[in-house]
C-alpha cells in the first residue's frame, strides 16, 4: 500500500496519466483492474473510474510492487572505493523526495546495504537514460560536487531532432524562463525580467535524410530545467518524442 499527496505538477490531470508517469511498470490493464477491485482510493474513497486528481489530493494504492515498478539488474560501468558509475535505464528516476517511490538510488542503497552511501552527484531526467556518477563517502561528494560546479566535469546528451542543421557545430545563446504556476518555459533571445541567461552547445553526429532527422551531441554550459528540450525547439529542432510545447 501506497499513500501519495497529489502536487500541483498533476492538478487537473487524469488518474491513469498520474500513474503511468510514476510508475514505470504498471500497465493501463493493470490500473483499469485496480480500478474494478476499488483498490485505489482518493481522499480515502475508493474510485472505479479515470477520475480527475486535484492538488493535495491524498491518494492510496493497494497495487503489489512488483506491478508497479520494473525490475532490472544495476549497470555498474565502473567502482572503485570513491566512485561508482551506474548507466540508468529510461523510466525510473534518479532520486525523489517521496521516500516510498522506487528509484535508481534506492536500488543502489539496497545493493550495498547502506543507508547514506553512494549517493547521487547529479540527476537525469525519468525518461533519459545514461550514465549516473555517485560518491561512495562524504570526500568523494564534496570533491565531485565542487568539479560539477567548476565544469571540471562534461556532461553530453544524445538527442534526434526533426531536421538536419545546416551549422554542424554550434553554441546557442539565449535566456530561459520558467512559469512554476502554469509548467510552462519561455525562451527568448533577448534579455528580459525574469530570464536567466542559457548556453547551448550541440554537434551533428550523424543526418538521416529519408526521415530529416539528425543525431546531436548537446553539452550545457549553464543548465537549467528543460534547457535542451526547449533551445533545441526554440531554434526549430525540436527533440523527438518530445510532448511539451515551448513558447517564445
Amino acid at each position: 500500500m501506497k499513500k501519495i499527496i497529489i502536487n500541483k505538477k498533476y492538478d487537473g490531470k487524469k488518474l491513469n496519466k498520474f500513474l503511468l508517469d510514476n510508475f514505470n511498470g504498471l500497465t493501463l490493464n493493470t490500473i483499469y483492474k485496480a480500478l474494478r477491485k476499488k483498490d485505489i482510493r482518493i481522499n480515502n474513497i475508493k474510485v472505479s473510474e479515470n477520475c480527475i486528481l486535484k492538488e493535495n489530493d491524498e491518494l492510496t494504492i493497494f497495487i503489489n510492487d512488483n506491478l508497479l515498478y520494473k525490475t532490472f539488474d544495476l549497470d555498474i560501468i565502473y567502482e572503485d572505493d570513491n566512485i561508482l558509475i551506474v548507466n540508468k535505464p529510461v523510466g525510473i528516476e534518479v532520486i525523489s523526495c517521496n521516500k516510498n517511490d522506487f528509484t535508481l538510488t534506492k536500488m543502489i542503497l539496497e545493493h550495498f546495504s547502506s543507508k547514506d552511501f553512494p549517493t547521487p552527484c547529479h540527476r537525469l531526467d525519468r525518461n533519459t537514460y545514461g550514465l549516473v556518477i555517485f560518491a561512495k563517502n562524504k570526500k568523494a561528494l564534496e570533491i565531485l560536487l565542487n568539479k560539477f560546479k567548476n565544469m571540471e566535469i562534461e556532461k553530453h546528451y544524445k538527442c534526434t531532432v526533426y531536421g538536419i542543421p545546416k551549422i554542424k557545430n554550434n553554441t546557442l545563446k539565449a535566456y530561459l524562463f520558467k512559469d512554476r504556476k502554469k509548467s510552462l518555459v519561455y525562451i527568448s533571445d533577448e534579455t528580459k525580467k525574469g530570464y536567466q541567461k542559457i548556453i547551448t552547445s550541440y554537434k551533428v553526429l550523424s543526418e538521416n535524410l529519408e526521415n530529416n532527422t539528425s543525431l546531436l551531441d548537446v553539452t550545457l554550459h549553464i543548465g537549467k530545467t528543460h534547457q535542451i528540450r526547449a533551445h533545441l525547439a526554440h531554434i526549430g529542432f525540436p527533440i523527438i518524442g518530445d510532448r511539451k510545447v515551448w513558447f517564445e
